[in-house]
């Protein structure tokens, strides 16, 4: 049965998001200290399993979605460097960018896009937009009052504004938040990686948590970039689907 035309919102959410929050759990535990335990080369079985997934997941995709994925590993990969050995924005285990980080963003993106694109999500979509609104505001809450997670509220509170004005996208990104919480969640628990006290450890007005909640704005970055990517090589089919859009606003207008 395919994921986007199915008309269970269980199915569809099952093979695409649950699949996603069973692969973090199991992926990064072989990058965890549980498993350093148990072998020192912790980190290659980690980036072993990712590019065996990642591989399986990219031959099934669409055209368009292997073209964000490779878009998204190439940002994913100046990204990481950037905002991790760079800027010290967080730091992983090793002290370095592992192998299977960059094509695990890949995957996030295509399993968020696959969920928010599905006919049985997209009959909720209002529903589901109010839903998570509410939970990811609770959840940044909760971890500014017991956590005092000053950063993460506020790039909570941005992103939500941000938000308002794309009704498009919202879902997606919603989406996206809640997933990058739960990523982050287990990652840093499974001790793989960490944040610092405060916004990137320097900015001390900034008090952050491990992890910060609100820490998917950054993400956005990734899909926004690899939507620029795929738009630039592909401008006359963007261009003509933008009016046909304009059309069919248009016509909807006319009609009501």
């Amino acid at each position: 049965m395919s994921l986007l035309a199915s008309k269970s919102p269980w199915y569809a959410a099952g093979k695409s998001i649950g699949l996603l929050f069973f692969f973090m759990l199991t992926g990064l535990y072989l990058d965890s200290y549980h498993f350093v335990k148990i072998t020192p080369n912790a980190q290659w079985y980690a980036n072993a399993v990712m590019f065996i997934v990642t591989t399986i997941v990219f031959l099934q995709v669409t055209k368009r979605c292997k073209e964000q994925m490779i878009s998204a590993i190439l940002i994913a990969i100046f990204g990481e460097y950037l905002f991790s050995i760079v800027m010290g924005m967080y730091t992983y285990r090793l002290g370095n960018v592992p192998h299977y980080i960059p094509p695990g963003h890949a995957l996030v993106y295509v399993a968020v896009l696959y969920f928010s694109k599905a006919s049985a999500i997209i009959k909720y979509k209002t529903q589901l937009e109010k839903v998570f609104t509410i939970f990811i505001f609770i959840y940044a809450l909760v971890f500014l009052i017991f956590k005092n997670d000053v950063f993460g509220f506020v790039m909570t509170i941005a992103t939500l504004l941000i938000l308002r004005n794309k009704p498009r996208e919202r879902l997606f990104y919603l989406t996206m938040y809640i997933t990058v919480a739960f990523l982050e969640i287990v990652g840093t628990n499974y001790l793989c990686w960490k944040w610092p006290a405060t916004a990137w450890g320097v900015f001390d007005f900034l008090p952050s948590h491990n992890p910060p909640s609100g820490i998917s704005f950054f993400y956005f970055l990734l899909d926004l970039g690899s939507l620029w990517i795929y738009k630039q090589r592909h401008k006359l089919a963007w261009a003509r689907m933008k009016n046909i859009r304009k059309i069919k606003n248009k016509t909807l207008v006319f009609v009501n």
